[in-house]
């Protein structure tokens, strides 16, 4: 969290360094202009000190960049608040994280959600949704609510069915293969989006394992042109700057332009369906014996 923190103020330090720089000032001339201590400049742009909101505007007013005021102040009060550890956000269990999920989209009209691996929690069944908070709970070894967390999971798909929200999900085709619990659990996610396909105002596209390679991605949900959050192996980051929400829109409309949606969707599902029951099949016959 500490080093994830020093980094934002440095990138945001260096940011308002270029400004300066290409404005032809100098950091001591900049702070005579802003009547600051000579060392206030140098501590900002080095991420020794951070901004505030004042600061920011007075420095673009001296550098002739007031244009880029909106992006530098969201990305100064993205700042503290964009990195959750996980530990801390699950600090009390799955529960609380999942409930905090009910509030924001709710909130949220138009939802964009990618995934290179799994089913997203808003679509997933309660034995898959198990099967994912399971392994949450065991890996970063927070309080065991599993049942709690589950039900909350289960809670927030009511979204899906409200008159005033949009949904566009994307995931890999990796996502179909990817083993979440049993077979048994697989099969019964499959059919889930199998009926996703069919509901008002989702969007389910499907990416083909053999697309081609356009652009790198984690998971990622887009809430309205207002909110990013990614998750990562430590922490959940919120974005808020508007370039970077952009460019973040910018990659899913590249995913979703690579994903099948209506029947060709539903051809990758049946397939994916036929090779679990197929499994579970073989399982049921047992050993031949000889």
């Amino acid at each position: 969290m500490t080093g994830s923190l020093n980094q934002a103020k440095e990138a945001l330090g260096a940011r308002l360094r270029e400004l300066r720089l290409d404005a032809g000032i100098s950091g001591s001339e900049l702070a005579r202009r802003a009547g600051w201590h000579q060392t206030k400049v140098p501590k900002i742009e080095y991420g020794k000190t951070k901004p505030t909101d004042t600061d920011i505007r007075t420095w673009c007013a001296h550098t002739g960049s007031e244009d880029q005021i909106p992006d530098l102040i969201a990305t100064l009060r993205n700042i503290e608040a964009a990195w959750l550890e996980w530990r801390r956000l699950l600090g009390t269990g799955t529960k609380r994280r999942q409930q905090a999920s009910i509030k924001l989209e709710a909130e949220t009209e138009v939802m964009r959600v990618y995934h290179p691996f799994l089913v997203p929690g808003l679509l997933q069944t309660a034995e898959y949704a198990e099967g994912v908070l399971r392994r949450v709970i065991e890996f970063q070894q927070v309080p065991d609510d599993l049942d709690e967390g589950v039900s909350k999971r289960l809670e927030r798909q009511q979204i899906l069915y409200r008159k005033n929200h949009r949904f566009h999900f994307v995931i890999a085709e990796q996502a179909l293969r990817t083993t979440v619990g049993t077979d048994r659990t697989m099969v019964g996610q499959l059919d889930r989006l199998l009926a996703v396909v069919g509901l008002p105002r989702v969007v389910l596209g499907i990416v083909p394992a053999e697309e081609s390679y356009r652009v790198s991605m984690t998971n990622f949900a887009i809430f309205d042109n207002t909110r990013v959050m990614v998750e990562t192996v430590t922490a959940e980051l919120t974005v808020t700057q508007p370039r970077e929400i952009a460019q973040y829109g910018r990659a899913f409309d590249v995913l979703a332009g690579q994903s099948v949606t209506g029947d060709a969707a539903r051809a990758l599902i049946r397939e994916a369906v036929s090779r679990r029951t197929d499994r579970l099949e073989k399982q049921a016959d047992g050993p031949a014996e000889w």
